[in-house]
């Protein structure tokens, strides 16, 4: 046959129909997946985050030493201070597979974690919305996690929202309580990031709707409810660090220096951003069809967005959360099915058709990306070139760093000023640290003292640069696009110095040197 716009458009039909049609359901669902994963693995600025590096070698040191870290063990400032390894089993996972499969294999492992949450959110809302809404929806939710696609752990937490969430609405529309099978997923989500404690939070609306709906019979949903939400809470409490790990995040969110770390500030409405977007859509859409939600939820709907407005950080989790409680709303505002449609064996023999398809493409995909292996270069947070520029001995003396350069710093056994554990150093030292680098010319000055500081390294257009360029005594010994390192005088480090830790796959660990210098 020969290739004509009209067989172009007929295969293309084809495929539409394949994929689009009433009965393949499964096979959008596994398509939403895959596209998620590739779209991950296509993105090249998932590594563009100075914490990913610490928390592989908080990983890589949990493995070494068999325990989780109760104290400092990576910085000089605040070595030996106490410090909650809360993202603890994230943090060994990433670890593995880092040692199994490199940059690669970790790439891989947040490109299905985020295929696996697209992949549970497109079967719920499958449920209620026809494809094309399925794939709108589903891709402004996701969309609105763009900014934090990074390689740490709340990606990997990501899953197991969209599985809890699926549970607490799909057991509100069945008029019953949530299955006990979801409580396992609170166990692992506890210990991976500190999001779960919005998973225990998402339990309160919806018992609520419960009560509401069954006035007449109170006892029967505040029974079924309370008693899921007891064993919920008990399982959150089932970590290293028990009821303080599950204060642990309401502490963060109170912290007076969030504004100064990017992630945590307020959405900037100043310029056009994919958020700004998607909020003005959904308004656009609920207001246009009269979308109806009910009071509870719309109260919940609410608290997400204030969520999301508060910190940028949010804004993946409330965008997610959102599209699935809108998803009934919309479909009925559509004069969609009044009741969610249920599976026919027909459906069940094309999900494991698809799964098994889905399975051979991750598969697939993975086997290509590990056959070619990530070579990590200087970028963002990653001074690589700075770095090697130090002469080992300099490297053990004291440093005055970058905020975002000491994950960095970490991975490769240098112990950092600073790094991304802003709840760690807490408000005091990182209000300090802010005043240094705006800066506070001879408040930098006095701080190198007292610190003992031998070298710097630095963010170019960081204001600090510009002054130890004057300051007398420092010279510059590296400069590139990405970082300048400045050293104090000559290049004759004094003996001893501040002791660095192994990082992954980095050798011997170093000779004991002075004693490291209390929290500051």
């Amino acid at each position: 046959m020969i290739d004509t716009p009209a067989n172009d458009t007929l295969r293309l039909g084809r495929v539409d129909s394949w994929l689009f049609s009433g009965a393949s359901g499964p096979r959008l669902v596994a398509f939403c997946g895959l596209a998620a994963f590739v779209a991950v693995l296509s993105v090249g600025k998932i590594f563009n985050d100075g914490d990913t590096y610490w928390h592989l070698a908080t990983g890589d040191w949990i493995l070494r030493h068999r325990a989780i870290p109760t104290t400092d063990p990576f910085s000089y400032t605040f070595a030996g201070a106490p410090w909650q390894a809360h993202e603890w089993l994230s943090e060994v996972l990433m670890a593995l597979v880092f040692q199994a499969g490199g940059w690669s294999g970790l790439a891989l492992l947040f490109a299905a974690a985020i295929g696996a949450t697209a992949l549970i959110v497109a079967a719920y809302l499958r449920r209620w919305l026809a494809p094309g809404p399925l794939m709108l929806t589903l891709g402004f939710a996701l969309a609105c996690g763009a900014p934090s696609l990074l390689a740490r752990p709340h990606l990997l937490a990501l899953p197991i929202l969209a599985a809890w969430v699926a549970g607490l609405i799909t057991a509100r529309e069945e008029g019953r309580a949530p299955s006990w099978w979801l409580l396992p997923l609170m166990l692992v989500w506890a210990n991976l990031h500190g999001s779960f404690v919005l998973g225990l939070a998402l339990i309160g609306p919806f018992a609520l709707e419960a009560l509401i709906e069954n006035r007449p019979r109170l006892w029967a949903p505040l029974r079924d409810w309370g008693l899921f939400s007891l064993a919920a809470l008990a399982l959150a409490l089932v970590t290293p660090h028990g009821v303080e790990g599950l204060i642990f995040p309401l502490k963060v969110t109170g912290m007076t220096s969030l504004p100064i770390i990017v992630e945590w500030r307020s959405a900037d409405f100043s310029k056009l951003s994919v958020f700004e977007i998607v909020m003005l859509e959904v308004l656009f859409l609920c207001l246009w069809r009269g979308v109806q939600v009910p009071a509870v939820r719309l109260l919940l709907l609410l608290g997400l967005l204030h969520m999301a407005l508060q910190h940028v950080r949010h804004q993946p989790t409330s965008a997610l959360v959102a599209a699935m409680l809108l998803a009934e709303p919309l479909a009925r505002a559509k004069n969609r099915p009044q009741e969610p449609q249920p599976q026919l064996a027909a459906d069940r023999r094309a999900t494991v058709v698809a799964a098994a398809a889905l399975g051979l493409a991750v598969v697939a995909l993975s086997a290509a990306r590990l056959a070619l292996p990530t070579t990590r270069v200087d970028g963002l947070n990653s001074p690589i070139s700075a770095l090697a520029a130090v002469p080992p001995e300099l490297a053990r003396q004291p440093v005055f760093n970058m905020y975002g350069f000491g994950g960095y710093l970490i991975f490769k056994g240098v112990r950092p000023y600073v790094d991304g554990r802003a709840d760690m150093y807490g408000d005091a030292f990182i209000h300090r640290y802010s005043t240094l680098t705006r800066p506070h010319a001879a408040a930098l000055k006095a701080e190198l003292e007292a610190r003992d500081v031998s070298w710097t390294i630095l963010d170019p257009a960081s204001p600090a640069v510009a002054v130890l360029d004057r300051l007398p005594g420092w010279r510059r010994l590296h400069a590139d696009r990405f970082a300048v390192v400045h050293v104090r005088g000559a290049l004759s480090p004094r003996p001893g110095g501040v002791s660095t830790s192994s990082p992954p796959n980095a050798g011997p660990k170093p000779a004991p040197t002075a004693a490291p210098q209390k929290p500051g």
